[in-house]
């Protein structure tokens, strides 16, 4: 196995830095090694400050990728990484794709999402891979007594890769509390994933991506989310407060 990824803290949150993460993930599968996959973004980090259960879930988890662009910046511009930015939604297309490539034959499920959602996005990776082992699809719209038998169905199946699709932070809140039924399994929180593989939604063109300006796209979509968008430029001046303090603690500790 190789060695866990390194790990550096952006506001007290995990971000882990590699340049293989589909490689990695594979071989947390070939080992049985169970992984909880978290996508940070500054939203998600911002929340976590005041989600004691989310920062504990985020925390515990064995791998934290820089999903979203102020992640990336911070660790740019104040930690001095070299470190691309990793989309969940594309870290989980290309684990699908080498799970295909290899014909590893793990059973893979996907829970979440408007009811008949989740089912459509299975089944457009079982078009573009026919080797995918899909084991089931779960609405993430669903009664107390529906969610029983989903948690049943999952420690009967015990499927090796779970992508759940039920937004932040809900998604990394149950995986955290539910992935006791799979052990083994890598547990990826894919947001809104499943709308965009089932044609419900549009990604944002490659060039604003690139730009790290996918969330600018997102808010001209849904126009709703500009409550949810204060938390950029929370997070950008919680970075520079951070760092600034850490810095005068470094040179005031130098000068003792």
């Amino acid at each position: 196995m190789s060695k866990s990824p390194k790990a550096f803290s952006v506001l007290g949150m995990p971000v882990h830095v590699m340049t293989n993460y589909p490689g990695w993930l594979l071989e947390c599968l070939q080992q049985g090694r169970g992984t909880h996959v978290v996508t940070l973004n500054a939203e998600m980090t911002i929340q976590a400050e005041r989600n004691t259960l989310l920062a504990q879930a985020i925390q515990n988890a064995e791998l934290v990728i820089p999903d979203g662009a102020g992640v990336v910046l911070y660790l740019r511009w104040l930690l001095w990484q070299k470190v691309q930015r990793c989309p969940g939604i594309e870290l989980s297309e290309k684990l699908l794709q080498e799970l295909g490539q290899h014909k590893t034959g793990a059973k893979v499920f996907f829970y979440g999402a408007a009811p008949g959602v989740a089912a459509k996005a299975a089944e457009f990776w079982q078009q573009e891979i026919p080797d995918l082992n899909v084991v089931g699809t779960h609405s993430g719209y669903h009664s107390p007594e529906e969610e029983a038998q989903l948690r049943q169905t999952l420690a009967q199946l015990q499927p090796q890769v779970i992508f759940v699709g039920l937004g932040v932070p809900r998604q990394e809140l149950w995986i955290a509390e539910n992935r006791h039924l799979c052990p083994q399994a890598i547990w990826i929180g894919v947001g809104g994933s499943f709308d965009i593989w089932s044609g419900i939604k549009t990604r944002a063109p490659a060039w604003l991506g690139n730009n790290n300006l996918e969330w600018l796209y997102r808010l001209y979509k849904e126009p709703w989310r500009w409550r949810r968008m204060l938390a950029l430029p929370e997070f950008a001046m919680k970075a520079f407060v951070y760092r600034w303090t850490a810095s005068s603690a470094i040179i005031a500790g130098n000068r003792q």
